[in-house]
């Protein structure tokens, strides 16, 4: 029988798991700017390109639905070459894509090197937590996972703020070729660093196919994937056109507009540094509960500020809302296979990427059809029922 994932990374011992863990975090922040930099930039593609803010975010459902797609493939991979080799060689060609994101001379062309930049840059996160899976035990893994995720949230805050402050300043393109440069650079640091620590490939053929269909025959697996999809649905859905609502209604600066986007990410990095606590006194279900409420209230306030400047208050307090479903759900995933942790986790998070990118184009046609504030209110109560359910079903959550 082979070796399980965990031994055989710490049968080689050449890394500290916790600067592994690190490195994985840094990938991690750059994959987190790569997702939400193109959020401020949406009026300013539809302007270029001639075309609706809605058609417009076809950029964005391209890079979901390679996010999402991939994973698929990276988690035997990385359960086959391990964890580490896959993300960092991931990272070098997600550099290579945005770059080439920058030279696009249509929309089409964009969207076709968004949808390689996510097809690279999604390995950080999944492979990360599963990463941890092997190598942290369940009882501190939690809250293991909230400190890990930081880094994508660290992205994800500035991730709006970049594209915005870009976009005013040297305009998308540059954007786009700054976003590159740095993943050539965390890819080279993952190489240098982690490089003893690459695990032999384990022998025999690969097969994801197999392994997925023995994954889902786990009604465990099931209720994760189909959890996945339903909170990054409504919640990433109504959030992705955020920002051109503000510019509909305020007339606010790309840069203005990242600002009060980046409150998102400000607010997962408030549920990392008191996550410990919130397991600690609410418990699972009532993390649950309480993000979904939350959420719910959040996106209905932010749709009827009087000013742009409590929108920030609103994207923060949606940024706690999320990771308090969230990261309870994706621990869960790093544990349902412990035997595949890397392609459970990877399916998991196909679940939630697939979800956005749903979320994304649902949305359009949801706005083009009643308008950005209805739309997005109908979203935020769907996460709130989201929320509600998990709360009596954690239960169909544990392997």
């Amino acid at each position: 029988m082979p070796p399980s994932s965990g031994a055989r990374h710490r049968a080689k011992g050449a890394v500290n798991p916790r600067e592994a863990i690190q490195l994985l975090a840094l990938a991690g922040f750059n994959a987190g700017i790569s997702h939400r930099c193109v959020e401020p930039m949406l009026p300013k593609l539809a302007e270029e390109f001639a075309v609706s803010v809605s058609a417009a975010s076809v950029v964005m459902t391209a890079y979901a639905f390679a996010y999402a797609g991939s994973l698929l493939l990276q988690g035997p991979l990385g359960d086959r070459f391990g964890k580490l080799r896959v993300v960092t060689l991931g990272m070098a060609l997600a550099g290579v894509a945005s770059i080439a994101c920058a030279l696009s001379w249509d929309l089409g062309s964009l969207a076709a090197m968004r949808f390689f930049t996510g097809m690279c840059a999604s390995a950080s996160v999944a492979l990360g937590m599963a990463y941890i899976g092997d190598v942290v035990p369940m009882a501190a893994r939690q809250a293991t996972i909230a400190s890990f995720i930081s880094g994508s949230l660290l992205g994800q805050m500035v991730g709006p703020l970049v594209g915005g402050t870009f976009t005013d300043w040297v305009g998308w393109r540059g954007s786009f070729g700054l976003l590159g440069c740095i993943f050539v650079c965390v890819a080279i640091v993952l190489f240098i660093r982690t490089r003893a620590a690459w695990t032999a490939p384990l022998a025999g053929p690969l097969r994801p196919l197999a392994i997925y269909r023995r994954l889902l025959s786990r009604a465990a697996m099931r209720w994760l994937l189909a959890v996945g999809i339903a909170e990054t649905f409504f919640y990433f859905g109504a959030f992705a056109f955020l920002g051109a609502f503000l510019k509909m209604r305020f007339d606010l600066s790309f840069t203005a507009i990242g600002l009060v986007l980046a409150g998102y990410g400000l607010g997962g990095l408030l549920y990392t540094l008191t996550a410990r606590v919130l397991i600690r006194s609410l418990g699972e279900r009532g993390l649950v509960w309480g993000g979904g409420a939350l959420g719910a209230v959040m996106f209905i306030a932010f749709v009827l500020v009087p000013h742009w400047g409590y929108a920030i208050a609103c994207t923060t307090g949606l940024g706690v809302a999320f990771y308090m479903i969230h990261n309870t759900v994706q621990t869960k995933a790093t544990e349902v296979a412990p035997e595949a942790r890397g392609s459970a986790v990877a399916l998991y998070a196909t679940g939630w990427a697939l979800g956005q990118a749903l979320g994304v184009g649902a949305m359009g046609l949801a706005v083009a059809a009643v308008g950005y504030a209805p739309a997005i209110m109908a979203c935020g109560l769907g996460f709130g029922l989201v929320g509600l359910w998990l709360r009596g079903n954690m239960h169909r959550l544990r392997a």
